[in-house]
C-alpha cells in the first residue's frame, strides 16, 4: 500500500493535523482520566483547588505528548517506523518533518511541565518534585536509552503504574496534603485500563514489532493469548469496582461503572480474527474509550456522592 493509500486509510490530513497527530490525542486520556480521578476524590472529600488541578492536568498532558514524540523519534531512529507504519503519528515518516524537530518539540514540551511543576511544588510540597522527575525519566526510558522500556515485556505495567496509580496519587496529594491507602486501592482498575490502552496497542503491532526484534508481553503470550489477557484485565478491574462497591471504598453510586462493560466487550469483540494492524484499529480505538468512559464516570460519581 502506498504512502498516500495509507493516508487516505487512516484519514490522515495535513496542515494543523499534522502537529495535532504528533500529539496522539487519542491516548492523552490516557493522562486526563488519572489526574481528574484523583482530583475528585478529594472534591469529594471538601477539598478542591483550581490552579493545582489545571497545572496537573497540562503537566500531565504535556508529558504523556513528549513521550508520545520521543516514542516517535526513537522509533525513527532505529528504524522500526515507516510510511506503512499504523498507529503512529506518522509526522517523520509520512509528513516529512525533521526528526528533530519532533525532538525538541518533546523536549519543550519537558521544559513547560517542568515550570507547572514548580508552581504545584510550591503549592504542596516538594518531594512531588522528585517523583514527577523520576516519571519524566522513565517517559523517557520509554523508546530512549540504550534497553527502551517499550521493547520489552514490561511496558504495560510501567505504563499502568505511573500513569494510573501515580498520577491519580499525585493529583490527589497535591489538593489534600495526606495519601489513603483507598487511594491507592481506587487507582487500580485506572491502572489496569491504561496498561490496556499499551496491551491493546502492541497486540496490533504484534507482527511488527516481533520482525525489529522486540520482546513485548503481546509477543510473549502470542495474539490469541494476548487477547484472552486483555479480557481477563477488564474482568480484574469490574470485579475490583464490585468489590470497593460493596465494602465501601467507592459509593453506592459508582454502580454506573458497570455501564461500560459493553465498550469493553467491544475491544475483544473487534480483535477477534484480525491479523493486519490497520484491521485493529477500531479495537485499539475502543480500548481508549472504554478507559475515558470509566474514568470519566468514576470521577463523575465520587463528586455527585458528595451531594447525596
Amino acid at each position: 500500500m502506498s504512502d498516500a493509500h495509507i493516508k487516505t486509510a487512516l484519514n490522515e490530513k495535513d496542515g494543523f493535523q499534522i502537529w495535532w497527530r504528533l500529539l496522539r490525542p487519542h491516548t492523552l486520556t490516557a493522562s486526563f482520566i488519572p489526574v481528574f480521578v484523583g482530583t475528585m476524590l478529594a472534591t469529594s472529600e471538601g477539598t478542591f483547588h483550581l490552579g493545582i488541578f489545571l497545572a496537573m492536568l497540562m503537566a500531565s498532558m504535556l508529558i504523556q505528548a513528549a513521550t508520545n514524540m520521543f516514542n516517535e523519534y526513537y522509533d525513527f531512529k532505529r528504524g522500526l517506523d515507516n510510511e506503512h507504519s499504523v498507529g503512529i503519528g506518522g509526522t517523520i515518516v509520512r509528513d516529512g518533518i525533521k526528526p528533530k524537530t519532533v525532538l525538541n518539540l518533546a523536549i519543550l514540551f519537558f521544559l513547560i511541565a517542568i515550570l507547572l511543576g514548580v508552581y504545584i511544588c510550591m503549592a504542596s510540597s516538594w518531594w512531588i518534585a522528585v517523583i514527577g522527575s523520576a516519571s519524566m525519566l522513565i517517559g523517557y526510558l520509554y523508546t530512549g536509552g540504550p534497553i527502551p522500556i517499550a521493547y520489552t515485556p514490561f511496558g504495560e505495567l510501567f505504563s499502568g503504574f505511573l500513569m494510573g496509580t501515580v498520577i491519580i496519587c499525585i493529583s490527589y496529594f497535591v489538593q489534600t496534603l495526606v495519601l489513603t491507602t483507598n487511594v491507592i486501592y481506587i487507582s487500580i482498575p485506572i491502572a489496569i485500563f491504561i496498561a490496556s490502552i499499551l496491551l491493546s496497542n502492541n497486540i496490533r503491532d504484534l507482527d511488527g514489532d516481533k520482525e525489529n526484534g522486540r520482546r513485548t508481553l503481546a509477543i510473549l503470550l502470542g495474539r490469541k493469548k494476548a487477547i484472552l489477557f486483555l479480557a481477563f484485565l477488564f474482568m480484574l478491574a469490574y470485579g475490583l469496582t464490585a468489590v470497593y462497591i460493596i465494602v465501601g471504598i467507592l459509593p453506592l453510586v459508582s454502580i454506573v461503572l458497570f455501564l461500560t462493560i459493553p465498550k469493553a466487550y467491544e475491544v475483544i469483540k473487534k480483535f477477534k480474527g484480525k491479523t493486519k494492524p490497520i484491521e485493529m484499529m477500531p479495537a485499539m480505538a475502543a480500548t481508549g474509550k472504554t478507559n475515558t468512559m470509566y474514568g470519566f464516570l468514576l470521577g463523575l460519581s465520587l463528586l455527585i456522592s458528595t451531594f447525596i
